[in-house]
């Protein structure tokens, strides 16, 4: 326990404050904070290091425990570089959205990758990976599962760390954008600067297809935005507006992204920055522009075969309208202050 402790105190001095850049826009002050900076290029880098650090000091997370998460990539990384750095053993558990760049770094850096092949009735692939993680933990033990939809530490590190950070940046935040997945950024991530700015704007952003906010689950090809069961900590969200983004809109506005701001970044970022561009269209700012957050939660270069090859998206999103546009969902009758009761 002293040694893991010790080494994670090591793994701690890696993370910095990531950079925040501001954007060129003719509507509002727009501020990219660019997560991909962190040692292992994503968001995920933050929840998986705090669920580890608490996950250890509770004792549930030994020199001989083995780690087993459903991951359709970036967590993955983070929790099999970690785990590698601390001598602890990690069991991903992916399925065929994961990016081939993605899976070859985790067969490369585990032992054990098991890639779950059979959809499940959403059309994705979540239920058959959570599946396949409870009978691993039957088949190893001492095993831990982080179970990244439900764990509070996850919430946690994004309050502390990202949340922590933009409160300490900024004098002010009108509005800040989240992708939601697993439901621990945009959690964290709100109740944080909800705090220090009480009249911000939390306006989340999903993919075309998941179920998070009340929507029928569907077929979605890029990983890393969305989900097909609603997560446990989205309730815990605090969230004022939601945008849905057709995979194709992400497409193009990562292509947008890269060519007009040199940010290469990946499929969530490029759907938040649709929604961006998308909201500030049906509701354009009164008076004075405000300040503008989001989160570039990863790089591009995992997604250089697919959202970047033109082959790819023509093969594996032609069913989609190129016209399609993002839907600002409607706030619920009779409540003002959050889309968060749209989530079951």
């Amino acid at each position: 326990m002293t040694a893991l402790l010790a080494r994670l105190e090591m793994l701690s001095a890696s993370f910095g404050q990531t950079p925040v850049v501001r954007l060129a826009d003719d509507t509002v002050d727009l501020y990219a904070k660019l997560e991909f900076a962190n040692p292992n290029g994503s968001t995920k880098d933050r929840s998986a290091y705090w669920i580890l650090k608490r996950a250890i000091e509770r004792g549930d997370v030994t020199e001989h425990t083995t780690v087993v998460e459903s991951s359709s990539g970036n967590f993955a990384i983070s929790m099999a570089s970690f785990c590698q750095a601390l001598g602890i053993r990690f069991v991903p558990v992916i399925d065929p959205n994961c990016n081939a760049p993605t899976e070859a770094y985790l067969r490369t850096i585990c032992e054990r990758v098991v890639k779950v092949e059979e959809p499940d009735g959403s059309g994705g692939f979540l239920r058959t990976r959570l599946e396949r993680v409870e009978s691993l933990r039957a088949e190893l033990a001492p095993v831990y599962w982080p179970n990244q939809y439900t764990n509070p530490d996850a919430l946690e590190a994004h309050y502390r760390m990202t949340g922590g950070e933009l409160c300490g940046t900024f004098r002010n935040i009108d509005y800040v954008f989240v992708g939601v997945s697993t439901g621990g950024t945009v959690a964290g991530v709100s109740r944080r600067l909800k705090e220090s700015f009480p009249n911000i704007t939390v306006v989340a952003v999903d993919a075309a297809g998941s179920a998070i906010f009340g929507r029928p689950p569907s077929t979605r090809r890029i990983p890393g935005l969305g989900s097909s069961v609603v997560p446990d900590l989205c309730r815990r969200a605090e969230i004022d507006d939601v945008v849905i983004v057709p995979e194709r809109q992400a497409v193009a506005s990562c292509h947008e992204l890269f060519q007009r701001h040199g940010l290469y970044a990946g499929g969530s970022t490029g759907s938040v920055y649709a929604a961006i561009r998308s909201y500030f269209e049906r509701f354009p700012p009164p008076g004075s522009r405000p300040t503008v957050v989001f989160l570039c939660a990863d790089r591009g270069a995992s997604y250089a075969h697919t959202i970047y090859n033109p082959t790819w998206v023509r093969e594996h999103l032609d069913d989609e309208s190129a016209g399609s546009r993002p839907i600002v969902l409607p706030k619920p009758v009779g409540r003002k202050e959050s889309h968060a009761g749209l989530v079951p």
